[in-house]
């Protein structure tokens, strides 16, 4: 027992230094691992990480709320819309300058390094979006309180973005990956928590500060929100899972691993299962949750050998853990739609519901 907890400790001095490494390994910066060869990404990304054209674009926008979106609607358009307040901005990367003639059949041009982006899934989620927040259904919350937001003005940028399933329903949180550069959340967060929402799980988007510390803190804040408003929001805090992408399963592994206390807010329980995509995490602590992963064959950025070793570990220990491993896929295919890795989210929606505990 004291050599585990000896191990435990020594995770958690090792937990900062290991964070401030991983972009090495996880895009940031431009940097991806292929075969073992370092390669130098053009980042197209812009290099402003505080973006202030975020109100310029807002207002080059502003139409009526009448229509639904199309594929050629603006992204300006649908971030200035009145009917999403003032966090219509966060609903496109915050820290991206975006054109304000981007038309939302376009949007894959701004989420570097992901594939198999879906207009018209974008457009279904904006419309989504519109329309529940018109009916006066709140979709959006801030993790932070109006001062701490004024101490640090970063946190502006982040919250929780709200696909309601059934109420009572368990929730999960879904972190967009997009190599602690900018949240890719129109592909690699918000699809997934409407899929889950539509399954009747309650699901949640995270738009978190870049940068790892940084977001594992917005993460475990998050958390903590939830847990503190589950009657209002009226979810089921028991067995609730983390989903990521990319930098995001990075996130999701950690809290899942190391707990929200070693994210500067109090205990909270840890979720049932940790769900992750192509990320090339290899790090076992022996605290590891059940653990599905899924990943493609030709994704130079997260090798699929790396994700299997990990799996195998964490078996190892007698905790339930898979891994799907697709034929030809490459970085970022979000939900794979149209391609040999769709509905990996069933599956991963099964092992999930496969970890609750037997009182519902």
């Amino acid at each position: 027992m004291r050599a585990a907890k000896g191990k435990r400790r020594r995770w958690k001095q090792m937990l900062p230094l290991l964070l401030a490494v991983v972009c090495m390994s996880e895009g940031c910066g431009g940097r991806t691992e292929e075969n073992g060869q370092t390669e130098i990404l053009e980042n197209s990304v812009s290099e402003a990480a505080q973006d202030s054209g975020g109100e310029e674009r807002m207002d080059a926008g502003k139409k009526s709320t009448a229509g639904d979106y199309t594929l050629d609607t603006t992204a300006s358009e649908v971030m200035g819309n009145p009917v999403f307040e003032d966090y219509g901005r966060l609903i496109f990367p915050a820290n991206v300058n975006i054109d304000a003639d981007l038309k939302l059949k376009d949007v894959s041009s701004i989420l570097t390094w992901y594939s198999n982006v879906k207009p018209e899934r974008t457009v279904e989620i904006v419309n989504y979006m519109k329309e529940q927040a018109s009916g006066g259904r709140q979709i959006f919350y801030d993790i932070y309180t109006e001062e701490e937001k004024a101490e640090d003005p970063a946190k502006e940028n982040t919250g929780l973005f709200f696909f309601r399933g059934n109420p009572g329903e368990k929730f999960a949180v879904v972190n967009a990956g997009g190599g602690f550069m900018y949240v890719a959340a129109m592909h690699d967060s918000f699809p997934h928590a409407l899929e889950l929402s539509k399954k009747g799980y309650n699901a949640f988007a995270l738009i978190y500060r870049p940068g790892a510390q940084t977001a594992c803190e917005d993460l475990a804040r998050a958390i903590a929100f939830i847990y503190e408003h589950a009657e209002e929001l009226e979810v089921d805090a028991a067995d609730y899972s983390l989903w990521g992408g990319s930098a995001g399963a990075r996130m999701a592994a950690w809290l899942g691993s190391y707990g929200t206390e070693s994210f500067g807010v109090d205990v909270y329980p840890r979720p049932a299962a940790v769900i992750m995509q192509y990320t090339g995490l290899s790090e076992v602590t022996g605290e590891e949750p059940p653990t599905y992963n899924c990943v493609g064959t030709r994704d130079g950025i997260a090798p699929y050998r790396t994700m299997e070793a990990r799996i195998r570990s964490i078996q190892s220990q007698g905790t339930d853990a898979e891994i799907e491993v697709y034929d030809g896929l490459s970085h970022g295919f979000g939900l794979g739609e149209g391609t040999v890795a769709e509905g990996w989210i069933d599956h991963a929606a099964a092992f999930w519901e496969r970890q609750w505990s037997e009182e519902r």
